[in-house]
């Protein structure tokens, strides 16, 4: 089963990525801008997504994607990590996300880290 040990060791083989605690909890952060974060309960993640595709996810997926209320209005997702199918999956949502928040000079120079290229033993 997926877990926040997974999410995290994910995170951190990640270009230029630094845990930092926020909110009493784990966020992740790539040139100072967050990525991801665990809430409290550790079955869920929050990541960055950009509205028009957050509905998108959310109505094919329902039982993997959701959007609290006191997140309604900004560009991000939650999923449900025992909902995933892999740890492929859960890879490709964190790359995905750090490629929104990363600099254009670090995903430049890292063109093959892109959702879908992770290896089976993932990271």
């Amino acid at each position: 089963m997926i877990d926040a040990d997974d999410v995290r060791r994910i995170a951190l083989s990640l270009p230029e990525t630094v845990e930092k605690e926020a909110w009493s909890m784990p966020t992740f952060r790539v040139a100072g801008k967050m990525y991801l974060t665990v809430p409290d309960d550790e079955t869920s993640i929050a990541v960055r997504c950009p509205r028009h595709e957050r509905e998108e996810l959310i109505a094919a997926e329902p039982e993997k994607f959701w959007v609290p209320p006191h997140e309604a209005g900004s560009a991000w997702v939650r999923v449900r990590l025992a909902a995933l199918e892999d740890l492929a999956e859960l890879r490709d949502i964190i790359v995905d996300s750090w490629r929104q928040a990363a600099p254009d000079r670090l995903a430049e120079a890292h063109p093959a880290l892109v959702p879908g290229a992770g290896a089976p033993g993932v990271p």
